[in-house]
């Protein structure tokens, strides 16, 4: 197994614009300025300002969901630590 390898400027890129997307597509929807549901479109614009962006982003980063889930999780203390501290 070898090591992993940094990501290149363009992937930093291409994250940083679709994090960008995905904020601002938030934003829109969160202010009312764009509804997330409209009777000519349907659920399109919610699925370009927020589906589309997430799509993106876990083609980006596969392995996105499962750090943020081991972030969110609390630690667990060991029994040794414990019954010392």
């Amino acid at each position: 197994m070898h090591a992993p390898a940094l990501p290149s400027a363009r992937h930093q890129r291409l994250l940083g614009a679709a994090l960008l997307w995905l904020l601002a597509g938030g934003g829109l929807l969160l202010s009312t300025l764009v509804p997330a549901y409209t009777e000519s479109l349907g659920w399109t614009p919610a699925f370009w300002l927020l589906g589309a962006p997430l799509v993106v982003l876990l083609a980006l980063e596969p392995a996105l969901p499962r750090q943020l889930l081991a972030l969110c999780r609390p630690r667990r203390r060991t029994l040794h630590a414990a019954i010392w501290h």
